[in-house]
């Protein structure tokens, strides 16, 4: 199978051009149609959580054991494959082809699953092939994108985003919908995403390979000062982003409680998840303007506002309020495809693969940790206020990353 590369080189006009941008646009909508597919793994056990509550008999503490299990698998995937330095050794079409297929097989599986207890240990095996898919997808992009790199993973993380407000959508429309058949479309999805990746889409032309197994690389990148700026900028952000988007429901409910209101929270969690959608294709085309750094220093600050605004913001008009929400739903993950950007080009050209993987790999463990107390926060103390403790994140990252420079 060679052959392939050199075949859909030859497809995407890519053989003697000079100007590889060319190439580089026709293959980003492929890039980010598979990642959106293959995601869709992720979050196919959030869309039917009732469902197989009822079917297994689940209490309300394994449903919350059911979610936080792809998020360990997720965790534990993306440290074996940064230490074993898979992406960079490997051909990363091939890596997220294979994760693909081995995502959509346990994700399959579980539909012949009879006994609840073994839910957990399957969405962990999902959580862990994703490792091989998400960040995969982010270094494929940044081996085809020397430049405008920001813009190009804006789309990759904004396809991201979209998928994870699914789920509300089709809680809202979907009730009748047989848990299986999400099971069935999501595993479907994947294996074509996959094959998109695998048959169109060869490995970039600015891809070095790592050339041996290196143990210790997922820590020397830290040594780098930009580099490690970068993933502490991105630390902050992760801090605040899964733990607001998990609570969002929450948040709505409460607001509908204490003003006697009615406000459609499916609907409207859905609208403010998927605003941040597009803007991380905004804040890619701004950072063509302004840099990645800037972009992203003004999204982290912005977010860390609303988290001290949420304070007052229970207090608001439905309007205000829910404009408020809007604007923290986008400003929430505005940064994240650039602080992406950023570790990818702080990395050594031979190991972007591994850097993406490892920062991703903390940054995720980051959220469990932030998802944990806030769940203390709400049963200790009033819940009108213990969302401000979300601005630790974007406070240590702005930090971290300093304010940056204007470029040229």
């Amino acid at each position: 199978m060679d052959w392939l590369p050199s075949l859909w080189y030859v497809y995407f006009g890519v053989a003697g051009l000079s100007d590889m941008s060319t190439a580089a646009k026709k293959v980003l909508p492929l890039i980010v149609l598979a990642q959106f597919a293959c995601t869709s793994l992720w979050f196919a056990g959030n869309a039917v959580l009732p469902e197989l509550q009822k079917e297994f008999e689940l209490t309300a503490r394994s449903l919350g054991d059911l979610t936080s299990s792809v998020q360990f698998g997720f965790i534990v995937g993306t440290l074996v494959f940064a230490l074993l330095t898979i992406s960079d050794r490997f051909s990363p079409s091939k890596v997220f082809f294979v994760c693909a297929l081995a995502g959509a097989l346990v994700n399959f599986s579980i539909t012949f699953v009879s006994s609840g207890w073994l839910l957990f240990p399957l969405r962990g095996f999902v959580g862990f092939f994703l490792a091989g898919i998400y960040p995969v997808g982010m270094k494929i992009s940044s081996d085809y994108f020397e430049k405008g790199l920001g813009k190009a993973l804006g789309y990759l993380v904004g396809a991201l985003v979209i998928g994870t407000s699914i789920p509300h959508l089709i809680k809202m429309f979907g009730s009748g919908l047989s848990w299986h058949l999400v099971f069935y479309s999501t595993s479907i999805l994947a294996i074509i995403g996959g094959c998109l990746i695998y048959f169109l889409v060869p490995d970039g032309p600015f891809r070095k390979q790592s050339t041996k197994l290196d143990l210790s690389l997922c820590f020397v990148v830290f040594k780098e000062k930009r580099f490690r700026a970068a993933a502490f900028g991105y630390f902050g952000h992760m801090w605040e982003l899964y733990t607001m988007w998990a609570f969002i429901p929450f948040i709505i409910t409460q607001y509908n409680s204490l003003q006697n209101n009615s406000i459609n929270v499916g609907l409207w969690s859905f609208l403010v998840i998927a605003s941040g959608g597009l803007a991380c294709v905004l804040g890619g085309y701004l950072s063509d303007k302004k840099g990645s750094a800037t972009t992203a220093f003004i999204a982290l600050l912005l977010s860390g506002v609303c988290c001290i605004v949420s304070i007052f913001s229970f207090q608001f008009s439905e309007t205000l309020f829910l404009l408020f929400l809007l604007v923290w739903g986008m400003a929430v993950v505005a940064d994240s495809p650039q602080f992406s950007t950023l570790v990818a080009q702080y990395a050594p050209a031979s190991s972007k693969g591994t850097a993406l993987t490892i920062v991703n790999s903390i940054g995720f463990a980051i959220t469990i940790v932030s998802l944990q107390l806030m769940n203390v926060l709400i049963e200790n103390f009033d819940s009108q206020i213990v969302f401000a403790s979300l601005a630790i994140g974007p406070l240590l990252g702005l930090i971290a990353i300093g304010r940056p420079k204007p470029i040229a």
